[in-house]
């Protein structure tokens, strides 16, 4: 997390497999920021409390490594929704609320902030379509993969031959819930009640967030995968909100997954 290494993201293979048609990924770490104490690493999260001149420069090491511009590295003002956004050019002004980018256009790196919510990126080499998605519990819950999918579609994708995988996030080891949490998953399908183990604390349970998602993306028709990298465990690589929780810190930090279709 020195700031003279470079940054070095975490590849899927599925996703790598999609260079030669010339899409680049990278699913970031701490891994070659310059920003210290509680952030210490590449943090890239424009909402932390972290020196905005050290997430600027983290956002500029990120852009190079993508092969774009700072300004043609585009995350959105993540809420937890369920809203998938079509970007075709750099945002002008405030950052729009969404969690999930998708675009057709060479040279724009789509992205989502994460620090415990699993990171989507998504590809379809043949129609050259791309998307990234912000897929806590709440989001993926109410449609954010789904929805991704069909905005994907929307721009020539086939759901066939999309790929996607999820990066880092919270495994189900370190995501305890609470009663309410359990209940409101098994009243929207019964078959839910296979993402949650006892826990050791009386009426919680253990979430499986990562099998969730990736059985949604599979259900949705596509080709899915995941790192399975656990961002709280991994204290070195990931930033954690639920770790930070835990020892009552002020603040977190967030990382950064993207992906480019390449400007030949």
């Amino acid at each position: 997390m020195l700031s003279d290494t470079k940054p070095d993201p975490l590849r899927a293979p599925k996703l790598d497999a999609l260079a030669p048609a010339g899409i680049r990924h990278g699913y970031f770490t701490r891994t070659g920021g310059v920003s210290k104490g509680l952030y210490s690493g590449l943090n890239t999260g424009v909402g932390s409390a972290d020196e905005t001149s050290s997430v600027t420069e983290n956002r500029r090491r990120v852009a190079e490594w993508m092969g774009v511009s700072p300004e043609r590295l585009l995350t959105a003002y993540q809420i937890h929704s369920p809203d998938v956004l079509v970007v075709r050019e750099p945002f002008r002004g405030d950052r729009p609320k969404a969690d999930a980018l998708v675009t057709d256009r060479p040279g724009i790196a789509v992205g989502a902030s994460s620090a415990d919510c699993g990171p989507v990126l998504f590809a379809d080499s043949d129609a050259r379509v791309i998307g990234a998605a912000h897929a806590g519990w709440k989001g993926a819950f109410t449609g954010v993969l789904e929805n991704t999918i069909s905005a994907m579609e929307g721009l020539g994708a086939r759901r066939d031959r999309i790929v996607a995988v999820l990066g880092p996030s919270i495994s189900a080891a370190n995501y305890e819930v609470g009663p309410e949490f359990v209940e409101r998953f098994v009243a929207a399908d019964e078959a839910n009640a296979r993402y949650f183990a006892p826990s050791a604390k009386p009426s919680h349970a253990m979430f499986d967030l990562c099998r969730y998602t990736t059985d949604r993306l599979a259900a949705a028709g596509v080709d899915a995968g995941a790192l399975d990298r656990c961002t709280y465990a991994e204290e070195e690589l990931f930033y954690s909100y639920r770790r930070s929780t835990h020892r009552a810190e002020p603040d977190y930090g967030r990382h950064i997954s993207a992906i480019v279709l390449e400007e030949s």
